[in-house]
C-alpha cells in the first residue's frame, strides 16, 4: 500500500507541476497582452496629449479671440481709411490745398554745390493722416466704451 500512496504522489505531483507550468505560460502571456495593451494606451495618450495640448494652447492663448480681433481690425482699418479720405482729407484740403500738393512739398539745400532735397510735405502729410487715423479710433473707442471691457472690476 506504501507503494500505491507514493506513486499517487508522484502523479500527483507532475499534475500539479504540469498545472504550474502551465499557470505560468498563460500568466506570461496575460503580462504580454498587459504590456502590449499599455503601450496602445500611452500612444493613444500620446496622441490626445498633443491634441488635448493643442486644444489648451488655443483656449488659454486666446488664439480664437486674437484670430476674431484681427478680422475685425482689419474691416475697422478699412472702415478708418474710408472716414479719413471722405471727410479728414476734405478739410485738409481746404486749409492747405491738396494732400497730393502737399506731399510734393518740397525743400531744397545746396551747401559746398552739392544738394539735398527734403520732402517734408510728404512727413506733414503722413503725421496728419496719424493724426486723424488715431482721433478716429480714439473716439469710436472711447464713445462705444470699448476701453472698459478688459478692466476687471475692483
Amino acid at each position: 500500500m506504501a507503494a500505491k500512496t507514493s506513486a499517487k504522489k508522484s502523479v500527483t505531483k507532475k499534475s500539479s507541476s504540469k498545472k504550474a507550468a502551465a499557470s505560468a505560460a498563460e500568466a506570461k502571456r496575460a503580462a504580454a497582452r498587459a504590456k502590449a495593451a499599455a503601450a496602445k494606451a500611452k500612444a493613444a495618450a500620446v496622441t490626445k496629449g498633443h491634441a488635448n495640448g493643442f486644444m489648451n494652447f488655443i483656449r488659454e492663448q486666446g488664439v480664437v479671440g486674437l484670430a476674431v480681433g484681427l478680422a475685425i481690425g482689419t474691416a475697422a482699418g478699412d472702415t478708418v481709411r474710408k472716414l479719413v479720405q471722405g471727410f479728414v482729407d476734405p478739410v485738409v484740403a481746404l486749409l492747405i490745398g491738396t494732400q497730393q500738393g502737399l506731399a510734393a512739398s518740397t525743400y531744397t539745400v545746396v551747401v559746398f554745390g552739392r544738394q539735398a532735397t527734403f520732402a517734408w510735405g510728404a512727413f506733414v502729410s503722413s503725421l496728419i493722416t496719424l493724426v486723424a487715423v488715431a482721433l478716429v479710433v480714439y473716439a469710436f473707442v472711447h464713445m462705444l466704451k470699448l476701453d472698459r471691457i478688459d478692466r476687471k472690476e475692483d
